[in-house]
């Protein structure tokens, strides 16, 4: 699961327009984050993103594969990679990012409602 410092600082880079976003490494990837909640992963020079239903069919429609960290566990099904030519636009990747940030703010809500 291992990944470039040079692939994490583009990624990072590319979400430049969107203020207050930052990585954490972790298992040999690292987690994207945004007010403390991680929206996206970097695993293998791949980057993936939460989906839920409200944005799984166009991850799928992009032949996005499931976030597969370690090659003896199961697949991760809530993060889905992200395709290429999103990547590379900018303000596209903001777009798709901040879709699956709003998926954790708004599951993170609903944990707390429910306490």
């Amino acid at each position: 699961m291992a990944i470039s410092n040079d692939f994490l600082q583009f990624i990072l880079d590319q979400l430049y327009l969107w203020e207050g976003v930052s990585a954490k490494h972790m298992f040999g990837g690292a987690a994207l984050y945004k007010n403390e909640l991680a929206f996206g992963m970097i695993a293998d020079n791949q980057l993936y993103f939460k989906v839920d239903q409200l944005n799984i069919e166009k991850y799928i429609k992009a032949d996005s594969i499931q976030l597969k960290p370690f090659k003896n566990h199961k697949t991760v099904l809530s993060f889905y990679s992200v395709p290429v030519d999103v990547i590379e636009d900018a303000s596209t990747l903001v777009e798709w990012a901040k879709e699956s940030y709003q998926i954790q703010l708004d599951r993170n809500n609903n944990k707390i409602r429910m306490k």
